[in-house]
């Protein structure tokens, strides 16, 4: 029994920020262990948005790790506190979704969580099951177990009001609802990131308050972006997406700095620490050539989001293009015939545009500049060049070193 607890604790405790309180996580954990019964371990996800990237499986990575353990997921599916929309890191109140927009994105991050989750082994809620049923009585009674004081501990309200900026009374009730959640599932852990520590912990209150045995808290680091710097973040370009090919999530590890490899392999896979310490040791003493430990990498988190087939497909294009300076066989093809309008001839900076290959003209012409942009591999250098159309029939536009598209013209 030992040795399994000792186990346990830690696989649950590689690569978290902070276990509230490891103690009482020992002593559940144990208990379970005993009585064979597993804990209910519980995730909320607010569908905010149609997609997710590498920077929000790492709760689910460690809910997948759980789960391996031998522990119940429950995950929840925020519909009805989506309506409001988590503060937390907020400068000010949240745009409203309509439950159109909720539902749609809902259907999107299921898809993409079971990357990582085991289906088989998730229970599936939305907590609109429960919030949408409860009295003005009922919330009224919620609300009188927590004092504006307690609120404002909080830092984003605190930095707010201290701003002088609004905070709207609705927004109170998120971390209350996101509690009334864990006393809905009767929880026993609770995960997140660390701007989730304060509603983690008003879940142990009302938990506690409500006569239930308060659940562990377990926080985990905001994974930095490929940059290294940033947090993961689809608005400072620095993401990997779940759904993205597999040809460009490998080639997107592969160019994180070396200096957060290791906090990749400890949020982002399942390995074992010790396998994880011998990587990171073995790269420390130069034994062990980083590229090398980052195509690991790379296949493991392609395995877990595709399958392994996909992970040995994406590194050999990989090696196609960076070691062999080839095109890759399977590219996307773009067709302009549609985008041609009469014309016989385009404009370098619209083919780009029209193609996907940039968003907008500015970018288009900063990619021309920068010597980002070929034509069946020859640099393309006048932002004003004017191309024939019929000559572009099955030539590569190409954009960095990793992005290819077929022009058809017929």
């Amino acid at each position: 029994m030992e040795k399994d607890l000792e186990k346990q604790l830690q696989i649950i405790g590689m690569g978290t920020e902070d276990i509230l309180t490891m103690k009482e996580l020992e002593i559940i954990v144990g208990d379970s262990i005993i009585k064979n019964n597993p804990l209910k371990v519980k995730l909320g996800l607010d569908p905010t948005a149609p997609d997710i990237h590498l920077g929000h499986t790492v709760v689910l990575n460690k809910l997948r790790q759980f789960q391996d353990l031998g522990h119940n997921a429950v995950l929840i599916i925020g519909d009805y506190t989506a309506r409001i929309g988590d503060p937390s890191g907020r400068s000010s109140l949240r745009p409203e979704l309509s439950n159109k927009e909720i539902d749609r994105n809902a259907k999107t991050y299921m898809k993409q969580a079971f990357k990582i989750l085991d289906p088989e082994k998730t229970e599936l809620v939305k907590n609109s099951e429960w919030l949408k049923n409860l009295s003005f009585e009922d919330i009224l009674g919620l609300t009188s177990r927590f004092t504006v004081a307690r609120m404002l501990e909080r830092d984003d309200f605190k930095k707010r009001f201290k701003g002088n900026l609004p905070i709207a009374i609705m927004e109170f009730m998120y971390p209350i609802m996101q509690a009334y959640d864990s006393v809905a599932v009767e929880a026993d852990v609770e995960l997140g990131g660390t701007d989730q520590r304060f509603n983690l912990l008003m879940g142990r209150e009302l938990q506690k308050d409500m006569g239930q045995k308060p659940q562990i808290a377990v926080t985990m680091p905001i994974l930095a972006g490929t940059d290294g710097t940033e947090k993961m973040s689809k608005s400072l370009g620095n993401y990997i997406g779940v759904s993205e090919k597999p040809s460009e999530i490998f080639g997107k590890v592969m160019s994180i700095p070396d200096n957060i490899m290791t906090d990749y392999f400890k949020l982002l896979t399942r390995l074992r620490p010790e396998e994880i310490f011998d990587i990171e040791e073995d790269i420390k003493k130069g034994s062990a050539n980083p590229s090398i430990a980052k195509r690991k990498l790379s296949r493991i988190i392609i395995e877990y989001l595709y399958s392994s087939d996909d992970a040995e497909k994406a590194e050999k294009e990989f090696d196609l293009i960076f070691k062999r300076k080839e095109i890759p066989e399977d590219i996307e093809k773009f067709n302009l015939k549609g985008k041609i309008a009469g014309n016989s001839r385009i404009w370098i900076v619209k083919l780009l545009v029209d193609s996907g290959m940039a968003k907008s003209n500015g970018e288009a012409r900063r990619l021309i500049s920068q010597g980002a942009v070929k034509i069946n591999g020859k640099k393309v250098e006048d932002e004003n060049l004017e191309l024939e159309i019929d000559s572009l029939n099955e030539k590569i536009l190409q954009r960095g070193k990793r992005h290819f598209k077929k022009i058809m013209t017929v």
